[in-house]
């Protein structure tokens, strides 16, 4: 199985840190944020990973050979002169996952987030479900929320209180009122918050029609009103904690030795 490391962020969130640095690496109780997601990968099997760069990727670059890259193959995507974001970033690097025709999942992973989601779990449930995405969600409160149905699969996403959801003639999503909505067919609703972690056929890269910068969360969206199966894999019983501010960084620093 391979996995990509989306690392291109500026990290302003957690500036002065980021100033002369990329947050992934960024460290959390001596270590780096890049570190504690290559060995997480390591830990469930992964060893064929490619990271995106942009901000100090010279750094990131250096640092990976300095550490022999961690005793596995690590493959670096640029993106020296645009900031591509999740899906332009990914379609950027589908080389990584369609040579050799491969049809086996690979593992979507930001460099900014600390859980403890079993990607073995997550991998069977992906496969069992025959989806061509599975997004790792959790019920807690985020501005941001994806829906899901009664079957776990994507139906929309929740912004500002207000439920966009797809149709199922078209790519275009109509919104609604989240009370008006959750009376409607979609009674059973559930509005989730994504975790930073996906596994993915290949084959969704071959179906992207999105290029340059743009959201993979825009392109699951658009594919979803077409039919195709974006599920969720429910993290609930997982630890997991954003790191892209100063203060979850001391958060996490505390939380660590608690994690089971």
């Amino acid at each position: 199985m391979k996995a990509m490391i989306l690392a291109a962020g500026l990290g302003t969130r957690l500036r002065p840190l980021t100033n002369d640095r990329p947050k992934a690496l960024v460290e959390l109780n001596g270590r780096t944020l890049l570190e504690i997601t290559i060995e997480r990968l390591k830990y469930f099997g992964i060893r064929e990973i490619i990271v995106n760069v942009h901000h100090h990727a010279d750094q990131i670059v250096a640092y990976l050979k300095s550490r022999q890259n961690f005793g596995i193959q690590i493959a670096i995507s640029h993106e020296d002169d645009l900031l591509l974001d999740t899906g332009g970033g990914l379609k950027k690097a589908s080389w990584f996952f369609l040579e050799n025709d491969s049809q086996e999942p690979f593992l979507l992973h930001n460099v900014d987030i600390l859980s403890t989601i079993d990607f073995k779990q997550m991998l069977e449930s992906h496969k069992k479900s025959g989806a061509l995405a599975t997004l790792a969600v959790q019920q807690r409160t985020s501005s941001r929320q994806l829906l899901f149905d009664e079957n776990n699969l994507l139906i929309g996403r929740r912004l500002n209180n207000v439920d966009q959801l797809v149709s199922a003639s078209g790519s275009n999503v109509s919104d609604c009122h989240s009370e008006r909505s959750e009376k409607s067919v979609f009674s059973s609703v559930a509005p989730l918050a994504f975790s930073g972690i996906h596994v993915i056929f290949p084959r969704l890269l071959t179906l992207f029609t999105e290029s340059g910068v743009f959201s993979i969360i825009d392109a699951y969206l658009r594919l979803a009103a077409t039919g195709e199966k974006i599920s969720a894999f429910r993290a609930d019983n997982f630890y997991w904690h954003d790191l892209g501010r100063l203060e979850d960084l001391k958060q996490a620093e505390s939380d660590i030795p608690n994690q089971s």
